[in-house]
C-alpha cells in the first residue's frame, strides 16, 4: 500500500505536488527504505496539532520531508503504538491538519491508511475524505474476505474506488462477481516498486515502468472523479487495503476463469 500510495504522488496530474502520509496505525515504512530522520513527521505532527497551531493550513507541510526526487512525506514511526497515539489526536476534531491541508486549492493529500480494523483510529480521515482508494489482490482468499465486509464498506466513503493488484482472477470477472467497476489494475513490478522503494539502480523512473504507467492511469481517474462531482473539490485521497463498495455476494469462480493477464 505504501508503494501504491507513492506512486500515485509521484504520477498525480496537474501542477499539484502531492503530500503523502504515512497514517497506518501498524506502523510507517519510509523511515526505513530511504534511512531518513524519525522528526518531523506524524509524531511531531500530532504534537504540534495539540496547540494553537492546528487550524494552520500550513501546518502538514511543515512536518514534511523529501524522499528522493523531491516528493513530500510525513513518516510514519516504526513502531504501532507511537502511530496509533498519533493517529488517534490528529484524526479528532473539525480543524484536524490533514483536512485542513486538503482544503487549500493547490494541495493534494494522499493518506495511507493501512489496513483497517474495527478499531481502527483512521476511520475519522477515510470518512472525511473527498475519495477512497480500497485496493486488494485478485484472489480467492483476498475476495472472500472482501464479500464478508461489503456493506461495512458502504459506510466508509461517499466515493468509494477499486483497484486490483498482481494476478489472479481477470479484472472483468471480478468486477461482475463483486458489481462494482474496478477503476484500474496494478500490476506487478518489482523493479518498478524497486525504485519508489529507494532500491532501484537502474534508469528507469516511475514514469517508465509499469507499475507507473498503472498508476499515472488510476491518479487521473481518481483526479477526474473528484473535479466532476463538484466545482471545488479538495484533494484529500485515502489508499487502504479493503472492500469494494457493494451489497452483492461473492460468487466463486471455476478455474477456467483464472489468469495471470493485466488490464
Amino acid at each position: 500500500m505504501t508503494t501504491l500510495a507513492t506512486a500515485l504522488a509521484v504520477r498525480w496530474p496537474g501542477q499539484e505536488k502531492p503530500i503523502v502520509v504515512e497514517a497506518d496505525p501498524a506502523g510507517g515504512d519510509l523511515m526505513a527504505r530511504f534511512r531518513l530522520s524519525d522528526t518531523p513527521g506524524l509524531v511531531s505532527l500530532a504534537a504540534a496539532a495539540r496547540g494553537r497551531s492546528a487550524a494552520d493550513p500550513n501546518l502538514l507541510p511543515q512536518h514534511t520531508q523529501l524522499l528522493p526526487g523531491g516528493l513530500r512525506v510525513v513518516l510514519g514511526p516504526v513502531g504501532a503504538e507511537q502511530a496509533r497515539a498519533a493517529l488517534t489526536v490528529l484524526a479528532w476534531g473539525p480543524s484536524w491538519p490533514l483536512r485542513r491541508a486538503a482544503d487549500h486549492p493547490e494541495t493534494t493529500v494522499i493518506a495511507d491508511c493501512g489496513r483497517v480494523d474495527p478499531d481502527s483510529p483512521v476511520f475519522p480521515i477515510i470518512r472525511s475524505a473527498d475519495a477512497m482508494l480500497l485496493v486488494a489482490r485478485p484472489h480467492d482468499d483476498e475476495l472472500a474476505h472482501v464479500a464478508l465486509k461489503l456493506q461495512a464498506a458502504q459506510q466508509w466513503s461517499r466515493r468509494p474506488c477499486f483497484v486490483l493488484v498482481g494476478d489472479g482472477y481477470p479484472t472483468a470477472e471480478v468486477s461482475q462477481a463483486l458489481r462494482i467497476p474496478v477503476m484500474g489494475r496494478v500490476p506487478r513490478d518489482d523493479k518498478g516498486a524497486a525504485v519508489l522503494c529507494g532500491q532501484g539502480t537502474g534508469r528507469r523512473g516511475p514514469d517508465k515502468s509499469a507499475l507507473g504507467r498503472a498508476a499515472a492511469k488510476i491518479a487521473h481517474n481518481i483526479h477526474a472523479l473528484a473535479v466532476n462531482n463538484g466545482t471545488r473539490v479538495p484533494h484529500l485521497r485515502v489508499a487502504v487495503p479493503g472492500e469494494p463498495v457493494s451489497a452483492a455476494p461473492l460468487q466463486p469462480l471455476g478455474p477456467q476463469t483464472r489468469s495471470g493477464a493485466t488490464s
